[in-house]
């Protein structure tokens, strides 16, 4: 009997056009921490801090290197006062979609899909860490969504902006693009000056007195009557939660004050990187000593910790837990309680991903890996005509030979 495969091809993304990045350089070049990746349904966004240098790639599930593929470039024309780039992330906003890139200065650039520089402004003074798109969703609907940010992640403060201001700028920057009216604007808009673009509202909270963060995340907004947003910050070797008041009037660079709510101490552990949850209540925590916890984000408490697990990188993933429903019709079309909550990770030392089932579950799937690879997941899921409910997916790169492949849904 064949040996079943846990991964589905979807698509090939090399081209001559990545060894810009490093590709072929060394192997594990995808390890660079130079390179930044952000994928979407139909895309892969690919970026090099050193060599200011984005790739927007599509895929053809044809492998043959000589089927035809044209990778997008962008090569921001920043200023020495701007720094490099240091962070990218999609703004999926239904059919108006764009790239967000963020740099070591603390600026925030918006990019079309054929290159033309839409927005930029300053956030704050000092390196972006992380860009996070979240959106929220009630119910099982896919059309479900209950509210869009951007969470934008700096050492000493936390900014979020909120979806409907993004979608209003990009909807109003395709409508001026289409109707031709300031064609002559658009052409050189990378040597524009910074004011003529306007600003996106944004509110800013002041994390500094809590420590220097490494990463960080809006986990949701806590129940009534408190009605505010809790953040979730790694600070050296503490997990901090603190409540932040969610104003109705967002303003521009206007700190707002952040309360400590309560903080996990466990030296001399230093966290490196957080995941969390579809609904923010899970956060899966990497740290510098190779272990990973799973954290209550609500109580922040660590309900479970793996240990041996250096350089891992964690998603979360829905997998198929009631398969003999789908056997007993041929029609049978998968619901969200179809699905349990898992954590992916991905142990590159040792060449596999683990999938262990919430929250205290067995490991369900162990699968090799090429060496050089990389786990992703889009911040908005893949749209689906045949079906009602898509589950959140992993997706594996492999850097060598280019192939992305989807982990599958079952683990049966």
């Amino acid at each position: 009997m064949a040996r079943r495969s846990h991964l589905t091809h979807v698509g090939c993304i090399a081209c001559d056009e990545m060894e810009e990045l490093g590709a072929g350089e060394r192997e594990g070049w995808l390890d660079d921490p130079g390179l930044l990746a952000a994928l979407h349904p139909h895309a892969l966004a690919l970026a090099h801090s050193a060599r200011s240098l984005v790739l927007v790639l599509g895929w053809d599930r044809d492998p043959d290197p000589s089927s035809p593929r044209q990778p997008l470039k962008i090569r921001p024309s920043l200023a020495a006062d701007e720094g490099h780039i240091s962070a990218i992330e999609w703004l999926p906003f239904g059919d108006l979609l764009a790239l967000a890139l963020a740099t070591s200065a603390g600026h925030l650039f918006v990019y079309s899909l054929t290159g033309d520089l839409i927005h930029k402004q300053i956030i704050h003074s000092g390196r972006v860490l992380r860009l996070r798109f979240r959106e929220t969703k009630v119910g099982s609907s896919q059309d479900s969504v209950a509210s869009m940010e951007l969470c934008v992640v700096l050492p000493g403060v936390i900014a979020r902006f909120d979806g409907s201001d993004i979608q209003s700028l990009l909807q109003r920057w395709f409508q001026e693009e289409r109707s031709r009216i300031f064609e002559n604007r658009f052409q050189n808009r990378n040597t524009v000056d910074e004011n003529s673009y306007g600003r996106i509202p944004f509110q800013l909270w002041n994390v500094s007195k809590f420590g220097s963060c490494a990463d960080a995340a809006i986990t949701g907004l806590m129940p009534p009557p408190l009605l505010e947003l809790q953040l979730l910050l790694l600070l050296g070797s503490q997990v901090s939660a603190i409540t932040v008041q969610l104003r109705l009037e967002r303003m521009l660079r206007y700190q707002h004050t952040a309360s400590p709510l309560t903080c996990l101490k466990d030296p001399p552990r230093k966290g490196e990187k957080l995941t969390l949850s579809p609904g923010g209540t899970l956060a899966a925590i990497t740290d510098s000593l190779g272990r990973i916890l799973l954290l209550d984000t609500q109580a922040l408490v660590v309900v479970r910790l793996w240990k041996g697990y250096r350089d891992a990188c964690c998603l979360f993933i829905e997998m198929l837990v009631n398969r003999d429903k789908a056997s007993s019709s041929a029609y049978y079309e998968h619901t969200k309680g179809d699905y349990c909550l898992c954590l992916a990770i991905h142990a590159p030392r040792k060449g596999i991903i683990e999938i262990w089932k919430m929250r205290t579950g067995p490991r369900v799937l162990t699968i090799q890996c090429p060496k050089g690879s990389k786990i992703l997941q889009p911040s908005t899921r893949f749209v689906s005509s045949t079906s009602s409910y898509i589950p959140l997916e992993v997706f594996l790169l492999n850097g060598d030979s280019g192939q992305l492949s989807v982990l599958n849904r079952s683990f049966g």
